[in-house]
C-alpha cells in the first residue's frame, strides 16, 4: 500500500466526506437514481421501500423517486437487484454488478447450490440432474412470457410444486416446496433477476425475469474494483469496516486494498485507508437534515460507527440482529428515529437536544417525505421497538 503521505482525518471530516459523498447535503443533492446509486455504490435491498426511500432522501425536489427507481430497475436495468456482499440483497449500478457477482455473489452462489443438493439427497429422491432440468425448464418458460411471478412458474413447471423434507430426523423436520430455493439458486448465479413486484413499490412479490448475461471478471480484479468503488464513497474505512462491509476474508481485503494503492491515514478509531488521491481536505458543507430509511447504506456503512452515531443511543436504533431502524440525521450525526402512523402521519423522537435550527430543518424533510409519499403505507420489514411505538395509532 502507497506510503507517499499520512495525515490525520478527524470525525468531523469524516462527517463532510459523508454528507457530499452519500448526496445528503443539501448542495449535493442529486438530480437521478442512477447517481443516488454511483456515489452510494450499493443500496440495501432486503427491503424494497428502504431503496425507494433512500433515493428520495438524496433527490432535490419535491417530486419524490417512485418513478426515477421503477424506471432504472424495470425499464433501463440501470440499477440491478442482487444478491452481494454478506449474502444479502443490494441495488447496485449495473455498471458495477458483474464485480459483485464475481467478487462476493458466486462464492455465495456455489455454497447455495451445494447446500440444496445436499438437501434434496436427504429429504427426497431428486438430484442433481433432476435439478439441471427443473432449472432449464423455468428459464425456458421465462424466455416465453418475459416475466412470471413464483406462482406462475410453479403452473408452468410442475416440478417447482415438489416438495422435499428438510432437516429430516432433526428438530428442523418439516416439508417445504423446492420453488423458492430454486429460483434462489438461479438469481444468486445471476441468470434471473426480480422484475417487478406485485402491488405497490413497498411489495417484497416480485415477478422474475431472465438477468442479462454478466461479464466474467477475475474475482481478484473484481474485488479491487468493489473496494475501490466503496472507499471513494465511504473513505476513510477500517481494516474492520471493510471486512465487514464485503463479508470478504482479511486476506482478500488486503489484498484489494494493495491493488488500488491504498493509503493509510490515522482516525480517532484507529487506521484507517483511502485512495491515494483522496487525502486533499473536505470542508463542511451548510448544516443539513435527513429521514433516512431503514437498512439504509449511510446509516449502516461502516462497522464503527461512533463518528456518527452516540454508543448510548444503540438501544434505540437497533434490533437484536443489528438492522438499524429509520433514522433522523443532524449536520452528519444520527439524531432520531422517525415512522410512519396509520393515518400516514410521519412522526419523530429526538434523542438529543439539537437546537431550534436543525428541528425546523427535520420537520420539513419529514413535510417533504409525507408529500411523496402519499397514500402509501411504509413497514419496516425489520422493526425495533422504538419505531413501533411511534408507529402506534
Amino acid at each position: 500500500m502507497s506510503e507517499t503521505r499520512t495525515r490525520t482525518i478527524g470525525d468531523g471530516e469524516r462527517r463532510a466526506r459523508l454528507a457530499v459523498r452519500h448526496r445528503l447535503a443539501g448542495v449535493a443533492r442529486a438530480v437521478t437514481a442512477e447517481e443516488v446509486g454511483e456515489s452510494l455504490v450499493a443500496l440495501h435491498g432486503t427491503d424494497p421501500a428502504s431503496v425507494f426511500l433512500a433515493v428520495g432522501a438524496r433527490l432535490a425536489g419535491d417530486a419524490g423517486p417512485v418513478a426515477a427507481v421503477e424506471r432504472a430497475l424495470y425499464e433501463e436495468r440501470s440499477l440491478v437487484r442482487m444478491h452481494g456482499m454478506r449474502h444479502t440483497v443490494f441495488v447496485v449500478p449495473s455498471s458495477l454488478a458483474p464485480d459483485v457477482q464475481s467478487s462476493t455473489t458466486r462464492p455465495a452462489a456455489v455454497r447455495e447450490r451445494t447446500a440444496l443438493l445436499r438437501h434434496l439427497a436427504a429429504g427426497s429422491s431428486f438430484d442433481e440432474a433432476w435439478l439441471r432440468e427443473t432449472e432449464r425448464l423455468v428459464l425456458a418458460e421465462l424466455a416465453v412470457r418475459g416475466e412470471a411471478t413464483g406462482a406462475e412458474l410453479g403452473s408452468a413447471v410442475p416440478r417447482l410444486r415438489e416438495t422435499y423434507v428438510y432437516g429430516p430426523g432433526t428438530r428442523q423436520e418439516g416439508v417445504q416446496s423446492v420453488a423458492s430455493r430454486v429460483l434462489r439458486v438461479l438469481g444468486m448465479e445471476g441468470r434471473i433477476v426480480r422484475g417487478r413486484p406485485q402491488g405497490t413499490w413497498t411489495s417484497s412479490r416480485f415477478r422474475w425475469a431472465l438477468a442479462e448475461e454478466h461479464p466474467a471478471v477475475p474475482a481478484a480484479e473484481a474485488r479491487a474494483e468493489l473496494l475501490g468503488r466503496w472507499l471513494a464513497a465511504c473513505g476513510p474505512a477500517t481494516e474492520a469496516d471493510l471486512k465487514w462491509w464485503t463479508g470478504w476474508k482479511v486476506t482478500e481485503v488486503r489484498a484489494a486494498l494493495a491493488a488500488v494503492g491504498a493509503t493509510a491515514v490515522t482516525l480517532a478509531a484507529g487506521t484507517g485507508f483511502v485512495l491515494p488521491d483522496d487525502l486533499d481536505p473536505v470542508p463542511a458543507p451548510e448544516p443539513w437534515a435527513a429521514l433516512l430509511p431503514a437498512l439504509d447504506p449511510t446509516a449502516m456503512g461502516w462497522q464503527g460507527r461512533d463518528w456518527y452515531q452516540d454508543p448510548g443511543h444503540r438501544a434505540a436504533l437497533y434490533d437484536r440482529s443489528g438492522n438499524i431502524a429509520p433514522t433522523v440525521w443532524w449536520d452528519g450525526r444520527i439524531v432520531g428515529v422517525w415512522a410512519q402512523r396509520p393515518d400516514g402521519g410521519i412522526v419523530h423522537r429526538l434523542l438529543a437536544d439539537v437546537g431550534g435550527e436543525a428541528e425546523r430543518a427535520i420537520g420539513a424533510e419529514a413535510a417533504r417525505l409525507a408529500g411523496w409519499v402519499g397514500d402509501v403505507r411504509v413497514t419496516p420489514r425489520f422493526r425495533t421497538p422504538l419505531e413501533r411505538e411511534l408507529a402506534a395509532p
